[in-house]
């Protein structure tokens, strides 16, 4: 492959999305970039270069990762000043449940060219299959594997109201999705593995259908977890309109107090008017 010319690359750091399964979905930019690239940082050399022999190419490499990243960091941004140097990850897009937004955020700094080449995505790809909203969505990457820290840890997304995506391993997901149902409710989930690979699927249903699906018969591959919004909230009750009432009333005349509890709980303001001059006058 040879880089077209109106695409020289000028010197800083690349940040580019690879496969996440099938090679063919390597868009032509990132291969040209991973062709003229001075350095590529990686996860894994021997996943990248795997990648590389795909598209023809020997490029020097140098690791980069969860254990090394801080010792290198510095390093590898000293050499963004006149060098190009990509950043990739084993498989799909760079900074996702990965450390490289440190050395964005590093280069950025130091006043280097910052240029991302978009691509695969394993948590967007899995969330187009399971089928549940994608108005909102997000992302929490791996949940701890300590019980305690898991279940606190999806305690804090119980009332987000989006679509949650994780990643999680064959061996851990019964409990995973267990956990989920426990914290969550039975919500309406979605296990995606093998994306873009000849056994792709994504099999979907309750959180509880699928751990007893998954507890026998741990699936192997690339997981990742989809689980759907929690339904819509319950209207507030009359009690919880007095509650908001008495609280404003202490800071607002009635009218005041009625439009702003009107606002909050999503209530006639005509009602809570009438309703907070009686308060009043209960007084």
């Amino acid at each position: 492959m040879t880089l077209p010319v109106d695409t020289l690359l000028t010197p800083g750091l690349y940040i580019v999305a690879t496969p996440i399964g099938n090679l063919g979905d390597l868009s032509p930019r990132a291969a040209a970039v991973l062709e003229a690239a001075d350095l590529i940082a990686v996860e894994d050399s021997r996943v990248t270069a795997k990648l590389l022999r795909h598209i023809g190419v020997k490029r020097p490499m140098t690791p980069y990762h969860d254990h090394n990243a801080d010792a290198v960091r510095p390093g590898l941004v000293a050499q963004m000043g006149d060098r190009v140097v990509a950043l990739v990850s084993d498989a799909g897009t760079p900074l996702i449940s990965d450390p490289g937004y440190k050395l964005v955020r590093d280069a950025r700094a130091a006043g280097h060219t910052v240029v991302t080449i978009p691509g695969p995505c394993a948590a967007i790809a899995a969330m187009t299959l399971a089928g549940l909203p994608t108005d909102r969505f997000f992302f929490l990457g791996f949940l701890p594997a300590k019980a305690q820290a898991r279940a606190a840890a999806i305690e804090e997304v119980a009332n987000i109201r989006a679509t949650l995506i994780l990643y999680e391993s064959g061996p851990r997901l019964a409990a995973c999705l267990r956990a989920l149902a426990e914290g969550l409710g039975d919500r309406e989930a979605g296990v995606a593995r093998e994306i873009s690979k000849k056994f792709e699927e994504c099999v979907t249903g309750t959180l509880s259908s699928l751990a007893d699906r998954y507890e026998n018969a741990p699936p192997k591959g690339e997981i990742v977890v989809i689980v759907g919004p929690p339904g819509e909230a319950p209207p507030p009750s009359e009690t919880d309109a007095d509650a908001a009432l008495r609280e404003a009333l202490t800071r607002l005349p009635p009218a005041k107090a009625a439009g702003e509890v009107a606002k909050a709980l999503g209530l006639d303001r005509k009602q809570l008017y009438a309703r907070a001059i009686a308060m009043k006058d209960d007084r």
